[in-house]
């Protein structure tokens, strides 16, 4: 099932997500998670109540987070065509100012990629101290009024997957 998006997510992605995620891309997903070490578990449905530190997630996740966790959140948007999509404008709108408006609001941008077997996705993550600091970054996000222009200027109908997780209590990246 499509992750639940806010307002301010509907509005960015130009329509509801679509309904399912194929076998593929949560095999990248969980490629990505598994390589980068991190632990935590994949939502479907929208964001967990708590995401990051050992202390803040409910007792069945906490065994193998670690206590300075933070919180991380891969994002996929993959570009419609049909409906006007196109994957090198929504790479322009990253490369323009979207990165910016993210880290200016206190996200740091982990990394942004090109997946290799889709195309028209683009894949993101970013790391927060934890679910409260997300939700403060994601409202300041969308009353930025650099980030209405910058929308305006790229308008990409894109579908959103979204996953979240805590680092490992073993984890290099914490």
């Amino acid at each position: 099932m499509a992750a639940a998006l806010c307002p301010h997510e509907r509005r960015l992605a130009g329509n509801r997500p679509k309904r399912g995620i194929g076998m593929k891309k949560v095999i990248f997903a969980l490629s990505i998670v598994i390589g980068l070490s991190f632990a935590g578990t994949a939502q479907a449905q929208g964001p967990p109540d708590a995401c990051g530190p050992k202390a803040q997630l409910p007792s069945d996740f906490q065994q193998n987070v670690g206590a300075d966790a933070r919180c991380y959140e891969l994002r996929m948007y993959t570009a419609d065509p049909e409906r006007g999509g196109d994957i090198n404008t929504l790479h322009q709108r990253f490369r323009e100012e979207e990165v910016a408006i993210f880290e200016k609001h206190g996200a740091e941008v982990v990394a942004v990629w090109q997946r290799l077997d889709n195309p028209n996705t683009l894949v993101w993550m970013l790391a927060y101290r934890d679910m409260e600091h997300r939700r403060q970054v994601w409202a300041d996000f969308a009353a930025d009024p650099a980030w209405e222009a910058l929308l305006a200027k790229y308008p990409v109908p894109i579908s959103i997957e979204q996953y979240w997780m805590s680092s490992s209590d073993y984890s290099n990246t914490k």
